[in-house]
């Protein structure tokens, strides 16, 4: 191809080209033209609408604020009836508050004026008792003071009076219920235990088949009977007794352990320090096989046990221990007894009371090798080996140092009681029979009123005389109570004193 041909194509093209633009945007113009009408029409038919619904929008706008202007309006009305209604109550109240204010006022007035009133009385009325109490004191020749005192000496003697028979009532009372049951519940135990009591003395004699055995026990120049003393700690009377000697000692054991030593050496008829040691010591396992022999025969009896061993001995060592020329031994198996049948009776704890009342002087068996007295060391003991705490309490309780807590306490309480005052079960000597009467009659004779006083039935019973001017059938029953308290805080006694008030009047006249 020719250049003019390439140029001529390429005129063309571009004319084709040109020509095709201008078709192109003549349409695109057309097109543009007539979106835009559209777009305006849309436009247009856009904003009616919008401006119809701006309307009705508003006027529903002022219809709603309308309608909440009436309901606000309507909620204010009512609030404003309610503040109405609150302020007419209000001042109701005011009315009656200040109404009430002055009623109060006149009360408080009228009130003022009654205490004025009241105190004036009051001082005419103290007034008038000042006058009446001089007046009373000028007629009376007593002051208040003596008045007040002898008001109160005669308050006192009405109640006092009233107290006694009151006492005596009462102690009528329990004494006619419990006297029969009390007398049924011992008199049965007593019977179906009485046991025998032989008195023996506390110191041994040895009997001998002629005066020469009492060389033969001294030994020359006494060595016999030195050693004898010495082992046996035993003291050894030679007088002037026919064929006899005689053995002291405080301890009930060594004593018969040198009486059975001394018996066996004069019937064996060789006596010298070898042989006294020999016989000593055969003498003393013995009396310890006694000693236990009678500790195990009195669990036996009394159907105690479970006790230790060391009490069994102990037990057994009262079998040479004497109070009063009673037997302890025997007496404290008395004891367990009485108690256990008083228990069966009255439904407490039969063992408790035998075991107790078996065991209430076992502090006798070693209270000359301790210090105290028999009760305390007996506590020490029962504690010592295990015994359990009601029993303990119970033997504790014998002698009236501690107070009974439960039946059983009082029961072996009364038990030693009747034991002791049986009649020929102890053994007194006479001055101090003689002094416990003197102090029974000395108790009675220091109340006033008493006029003479007797102590009768080996002081079992004090008869007491009074005088009937200054004691009356009411003091005379609070006066034995008073003397009977006195007594058991200051004597010491084996069962029980009856105290016996008699008031007499005598009228005597003469005829001639």
């Amino acid at each position: 191809m020719t250049t003019i041909e390439a140029i001529t194509y390429i005129v063309v093209a571009l004319v084709a080209a040109a020509v095709g633009y201008m078709i192109r945007k003549s349409a695109a113009e057309g097109k543009i033209g007539s979106a835009e009408a559209r777009a305006t029409a849309i436009l247009e038919e856009a904003r009616r609408e919008a401006e119809a619904k701006q309307r009705e929008a508003l006027v529903e706008a002022r219809e709603q604020i309308h309608r909440l202007r009436e309901e606000l309006e309507a909620g204010i009305r009512q609030e404003r009836q309610e503040i109405q209604r609150w302020e007419r109550r209000v001042s109701r109240r005011e009315d009656a508050v200040e109404r009430r204010g002055q009623e109060l006022a006149s009360k408080e007035k009228e009130l003022k004026q009654r205490e004025a009133e009241l105190k004036a009385r009051q001082e005419e009325i103290e007034n008038l008792q000042q006058e009446h109490r001089r007046e009373l004191e000028r007629l009376a020749g007593l002051t208040a003071e003596e008045a007040k005192q002898t008001l109160l000496k005669r308050v006192e003697e009405e109640i006092s009076h009233e107290m006694a028979m009151k006492i005596k009532e009462i102690e009528t009372q329990a004494r006619e219920e419990a006297e029969a049951k009390a007398r049924q519940i011992i008199a049965l135990a007593i019977q179906r235990y009485a046991a025998d009591h032989t008195s023996e003395a506390t110191v041994s004699v040895v009997s001998l088949p002629s005066d020469d055995m009492k060389g033969r026990i001294i030994g020359r120049e006494g060595r016999n009977i030195r050693t004898l003393e010495t082992l046996t700690g035993v003291d050894l009377i030679i007088d002037d007794t026919p064929e006899a000697v005689i053995l002291s000692a405080f301890d009930p054991v060594r004593r018969e352990i040198a009486r059975i030593a001394l018996e066996k050496l004069i019937n064996d008829g060789r006596i010298h320090p070898a042989r006294i040691e020999e016989m000593v010591e055969k003498a003393r396992r013995e009396v310890d096989r006694a000693i236990r022999e009678a500790g195990e025969q009195a669990t036996f009896e009394t159907g105690v046990t479970g006790l230790h061993p060391e009490l069994i001995k102990l037990l057994g060592r009262l079998k040479y221990r004497y109070s009063y020329g009673q037997n302890v031994l025997q007496h404290s198996i008395e004891v367990a007894h009485l108690a256990g049948m008083m228990a069966a009776e009255l439904g407490a704890d039969q063992e408790v009371a035998r075991r107790a009342g078996l065991l209430h002087d076992i502090g006798k068996a070693v209270d000359h090798e301790m210090e105290g007295g028999h009760l305390h060391i007996g506590i020490e003991l029962l504690k010592k080996y295990k015994e359990p705490k009601h029993v303990i309490h119970a033997m504790a309780c014998h002698h009236g140092d501690y107070e009974p807590e439960t039946l059983e306490a009082a029961l072996v309480t009364a038990a030693d009681a009747i034991s002791a005052s049986r009649p020929g079960a102890r053994r007194e000597s006479l001055d101090n029979y003689i002094k416990r009467l003197r102090k029974l009659e000395a108790i009675a004779d220091s109340f006033e009123g008493v006029d003479k006083a007797y102590a009768i039935q080996a002081g079992r019973e004090i008869r007491i005389m009074v005088k009937p001017e200054k004691i009356d059938d009411a003091a005379a029953a609070k006066l034995a109570r008073d003397i009977v308290k006195k007594i058991e805080a200051e004597l010491e006694y084996p069962g029980q004193i009856k105290v016996t008030v008699i008031r007499e009047t005598r009228a005597v006249e003469y005829a001639r």
